[in-house]
């Protein structure tokens, strides 16, 4: 698109310098309308991406935080079962003496 507005404004300043000034300056302006356009899109999608990567980031945080806290559950979990199994390896080693 870039290429297209280039185009079209060296082609204005052509025929403004071959005397033709009054389809110059209409495409002219044409010209100067499209950027304006093409400038205000890429700076929306500009917007949407920041806010997309944002969330982006948000989400993974809290997948993040919430994977740690289930894993820390997980080993708390894992802490008392094995403390539960060395008390009932002890008190049968107690047992068999």
């Amino acid at each position: 698109m870039k290429n297209s507005l280039f185009a079209a404004a060296l082609l204005s300043l052509t025929l403004a310098a071959c005397g033709g000034s009054e389809p110059a300056k209409d495409a002219a302006a044409e010209a100067a309308s499209a950027a304006s356009v093409a400038t205000e899109a890429a700076a929306s999608a500009a917007d949407a991406a920041a806010s997309a990567a944002t969330e982006a980031a948000s989400a993974a945080t809290e997948a993040t935080v919430e994977a740690a806290s289930e894993a820390s559950d997980a080993a708390t979990e894992a802490a008392s079962a094995a403390a539960v199994a060395t008390e009932a390896a002890a008190s049968a080693a107690s047992a068999a003496n």
